[in-house]
C-alpha cells in the first residue's frame, strides 16, 4: 500500500518496502533479476515502482528493450535511499532494544558469607527490581581484600573494611559487627567470658594469606602493644582456618556472622574487648559508572537501611545514604 505522510511541507509517498523494491532494481538494473531476489512476481514489481515514479512525480529508470538504467533523479534516490533504509535499521533496533528485557548480568564477588544474612535479602530485591537482570555470586579465598575487584573479575563485592581503601575503589558500609575469637571447644580460653588481647599474647594465632595489611588487621597487631604475634597456621579459605583451630593449631579473629554461618562442633566463640569492629560493605570500581553497578549498589544499601543483622553496632548508614555512587568513602 502506497503511504502518503506529511512532514513539514514535503509529502512523503512511499513506504520503506517501496524503497527495498526500488534499492534491488538500481542494483540489479533488470526487473527480471531484481523481483527473483526479492521473490516477487515481475509484474508486481513493475507495478511499485510506477507508483513510486507517480508520487516522486520524476521518473527514476530509463527503460528499453535491451535495457535499463537510472536517471539523475533515480542516482540521487539511490544514494539516498541506502542511507535512509541503514538509518530505518538503525530506528528498529534501538527502539526494540529499548523495549525488550534488559538481560545483563551483574557479577558480585565475596568471602566466606558476604553481606551474612542480607546477603540473600539483597539479592531477592534486586531480582524484584530487575527480573531480566542475573546475578552471579563469584567466591574469593581469604586472601584477597578486594574479592575480585582488583583484577576485574567481578563488578562489585561484598567485603571486609579491614585494609586501607585505595583510590580505584569506592565503598558504601552496610552493616559494623563484632570480632570475636574462633577457639576450639579444648581451649583453656572456651567458656572464659570477654578477655582483652593481652591475654592473648602468648597463643598461637592462625593468619590469613595476602596483602600484610589485611594479615595484620586479622591478626589484630594494633592492639597488641608492639607485641610480636605467633602464627600457628597460614590459611587462605575458611576451612582451613577452622581445622586449624579445632585442631588446636590457632585461634583466629573472625566476626560473630560468620560463626554463625560456619558452626562445628568443637569449635565455639569467646568476646573481645579491645578489637574494633568488622565491617561488611558493598564495593565498586570509582570509575564503573555503570547503571548495572548502580542498581546493585543503590539495592545492597536500600536493604541494609531497612534490615538489621543479628548482632549488628550502630551503623553508619544514616550518613551515606544521600552520597551518590562513585563518591562514598571511609
Amino acid at each position: 500500500m502506497l503511504i502518503s505522510a506529511t512532514v513539514g511541507a514535503v509529502s512523503i509517498p512511499f513506504e520503506i518496502r517501496t524503497l527495498r523494491y526500488f534499492l534491488a532494481v538500481a542494483e540489479e538494473l533488470h526487473f527480471g533479476r531484481a523481483a527473483a531476489r526479492l521473490h516477487i512476481a515481475q509484474p508486481s514489481l513493475s507495478v511499485q515502482i510506477r507508483k513510486l515514479e507517480q508520487g516522486m512525480g520524476v521518473a527514476l529508470f530509463e527503460r528499453t528493450s535491451r535495457r535499463v538504467s537510472l536517471t539523475r533523479a533515480g542516482e540521487v534516490l539511490l544514494a539516498e535511499a541506502r542511507d535512509l533504509l541503514v538509518d530505518a535499521e538503525r530506528i528498529c533496533r534501538v527502539t526494540r532494544e529499548a523495549g525488550a528485557p534488559d538481560r545483563r548480568t551483574v557479577l558480585i564477588g565475596f568471602q566466606a558469607n558476604a553481606a551474612a544474612e542480607l546477603t540473600p535479602r539483597i539479592l531477592a530485591r534486586y531480582a524484584e527490581r530487575f527480573p531480566g537482570r542475573a546475578a552471579e555470586m563469584r567466591s574469593h579465598d581469604l586472601s584477597d581484600p578486594f574479592a575480585g575487584l582488583a583484577d576485574g573479575s567481578v563488578d562489585v563485592a561484598f567485603l571486609r573494611t579491614g585494609v586501607p581503601v585505595p583510590d580505584w575503589l569506592s565503598v558504601a558500609v552496610l552493616f559494623r559487627e563484632p570480632r570475636v575469637l574462633a577457639v576450639g571447644v579444648d581451649s583453656p580460653l572456651a567458656g572464659a567470658g570477654p578477655i582483652s588481647v593481652g591475654r592473648l599474647v602468648d597463643e598461637p594465632f592462625v593468619a590469613r594469606k595476602g596483602p600484610d595489611a589485611w594479615r595484620d588487621y586479622w591478626l589484630a597487631t594494633g592492639s597488641r602493644g608492639g607485641q610480636d604475634v605467633r602464627v600457628g597456621a597460614r590459611i587462605a579459605q575458611v576451612e582451613e582456618c577452622i581445622e586449624a583451630v579445632t585442631s588446636g593449631r590457632g585461634v583466629a579473629f573472625t566476626q560473630l556472622s560468620t560463626l554463625r554461618y560456619y558452626s562445628r562442633p568443637g569449635l565455639t566463640a569467646v568476646p573481645v574487648v579491645d578489637v574494633p569492629p568488622s565491617e561488611v560493605a558493598i564495593a565498586w570500581r570509582t570509575a564503573d559508572g555503570s547503571d548495572l553497578v548502580r542498581d546493585f549498589v543503590e539495592t545492597a544499601r536500600a536493604v541494609a537501611a531497612t534490615t538489621r543483622v543479628p548482632g549488628a553496632l550502630d551503623r553508619v548508614l544514616p550518613r551515606m545514604a544521600v552520597q551518590p555512587v562513585g563518591s562514598v568513602s571511609l
